[in-house]
């Protein structure tokens, strides 16, 4: 048993004085987030979670990835996530700044760390438990923590409740993404991106899982992968026809191309990995395996 009588008073002060600091600076913490009242955000996932948390009205700018909601393209737009201007993003007064995980360039991000604005790093998490971490670090950035856990969860039980539905699938669909076309040659998506991990969701195999990242393959790769499906994105604005990707002969030759296997979706829907995420993944596997009874959410 600890002498209370043997502890010095000077540690005891110490410790009430340190445990009274930690109160102040939780406190501090708390107040700061949730008086931010002009909002800077970067990163479409970021916006969209914004949104869901009820803070719409106090963003006073988002960058050129945040198309969702619609409402959100109303606002001031810094430019896009990774060529950010550190003087454009500051001219704008903020009193919060949320980077999501990827923004750029780094001299621009380093001086906005150094501006004497509260900047918050938003992680990128493209994955079944990141993703809810992602939403979570915005909602503790702008004092919704209950929120922010409510919505966590519901994501988390959503992505849970497709996993065990596509337990039953036998065959996995193999499955090549294209990001787009370089120089006629697709730029393909291996492991450590969103779209590798989108396909893992949707209960499907990427066929570049033993490469990292993107690269540009030659046609010859692609019919010695022999994909079942292609994946692809459209955007706005964006001057890659995805179409053409199913008229190249060498991908004739795959069970792809011989069964128009061509699926394209939205890019923030499919990539952004946001809010909307679970219902992207079942919109998904819903066409990688159109014979199965996936429930409606």
């Amino acid at each position: 048993m600890v002498d209370r009588d043997a502890i010095p008073a000077r540690v005891v002060t110490r410790s009430l004085l340190g445990f009274t600091l930690a109160l102040a600076l939780a406190a501090s913490t708390e107040a700061e987030a949730a008086e931010a009242e002009r909002i800077v955000s970067v990163g479409g996932a970021v916006t969209e979670v914004l949104y869901e948390l009820g803070k719409s009205e106090e963003i006073a700018a988002v960058d050129s990835t945040s198309v969702y909601p619609a409402a959100a393209t109303a606002h001031p737009n810094v430019g896009y996530i990774r060529a950010l201007s550190a003087e454009g993003v500051l001219s704008l007064s903020p009193d919060l700044i949320l980077l999501e995980e990827g923004a750029g360039p780094p001299e621009a991000v380093s001086l906005l760390d150094q501006a004497g604005v509260r900047v918050v790093h938003v992680p990128s998490g493209y994955d079944a438990a990141g993703l809810p971490a992602k939403i979570e670090a915005v909602a503790r950035a702008v004092g919704e923590e209950s929120e922010g856990t409510r919505l966590a969860n519901t994501i988390g039980a959503e992505l849970a409740a497709l996993k065990a539905e596509l337990a039953g699938v036998g065959r996995r669909q193999r499955v090549l993404f294209v990001l787009s076309l370089v120089d006629g040659r697709p730029m393909a998506a291996g492991t450590g991106t969103a779209a590798d991990a989108m396909i893992s969701l949707a209960g499907g195999d990427n066929v570049l899982s033993d490469m990292k990242g993107y690269k540009a393959l030659s046609w010859e790769a692609v019919t010695d992968l022999q994909p079942d499906v292609v994946l692809s994105m459209v955007r706005a604005g964006s001057s890659h026809d995805v179409d053409a990707i199913l008229s190249q002969p060498a991908l004739a030759a795959t069970p792809a191309g011989r069964n128009g296997a061509l699926i394209k979706m939205d890019a923030q829907y499919l990539l952004g990995f946001g809010p909307r995420t679970p219902a992207a993944a079942r919109d998904l596997a819903a066409r990688l395996y159109p014979g199965l009874k996936l429930a409606a959410q």
